[in-house]
């Protein structure tokens, strides 16, 4: 499809029109943000290991009953996706206490939840996206409590095949974040939206613990595009 004009940039992709006002091209930028874009740098390669992650575990949660607005890869930098009204309500599942969930209980990172948490966080940089419930979420229109429930639902199934995913490669899913939209062209169907990639989800290595993913960059560890590398080929080989 031809590449027309561009209808939104965030922090790591820009979204442009096509000629079927139902579908978006979705582009992989370079750019890396930290602590809601209050550090802010540079990933060689980032997008084009970020494009291709995503991909495949689009097709992955796809093929296991998990909508999308993936269609196809169209270029190293570029995927071809369903244009969806993007709920303002990031899903944070955790697996092990890590990140934000560490310092606001006041505890070590590294032990594994007796099951899984859901966070849900209103999507406002300006705000650093503050800790929100159902109740917020309803009451203030940004998705109903059918939605949030879905949501809920879709983001379990997609830990549980993850989880296994990653674990058949030494990998250890430790969080992540999933982003939904309405798709207009499927009735408002809400489908899961944005990208999966180290760039939102937590990964350490098996046994070893070693961090896989934008920690790297977030705090200072080094290696950061060799890292992403290494998680691009474990992750489409």
């Amino acid at each position: 499809m031809e590449r027309r004009n561009q209808v939104y940039e965030g922090k790591a992709k820009i979204l442009y029109e096509t000629d079927d006002p139902a579908y978006l091209i979705q582009y992989f930028k370079d750019d890396a943000s930290a602590f809601n874009a209050k550090k802010l740098g540079s990933i060689e390669s980032k997008g084009i290991f970020n494009n291709r992650i995503s991909t495949r575990l689009f097709q992955e949660v796809e093929a296991n009953g998990i909508p999308t607005h993936f269609v196809k890869n169209l270029s190293e930098r570029e995927m071809l996706v369903k244009r969806v009204d993007i709920i303002m309500v990031e899903i944070v599942l955790r697996n092990v206490i890590a990140g934000n969930l560490a310092k606001r209980m006041g505890v070590e990172e590294g032990k594994r939840l007796p099951h899984p948490i859901i966070d849900l966080h209103l999507k406002n940089d300006a705000l650093d996206d503050p800790l929100i419930n159902e109740d917020t979420a309803s009451a203030f229109d940004l998705g109903t409590r059918e939605e949030m429930a879905q949501a809920r639902e879709y983001a379990l199934k997609v830990n549980d095949i993850l989880m296994k995913f990653f674990a058949a490669r030494n990998v250890d899913l430790i969080d992540f974040k999933l982003e939904f939209g309405r798709c207009a062209a499927e009735g408002g169907k809400m489908i899961l939206a944005d990208e999966i990639t180290p760039d939102g989800c937590r990964l350490w290595e098996k046994g070893t613990g070693r961090k896989m993913d934008k920690d790297r960059f977030r705090r200072d560890l080094g290696n950061i595009e060799a890292t992403y590398a290494e998680v691009d080929r474990l992750v489409t080989s």
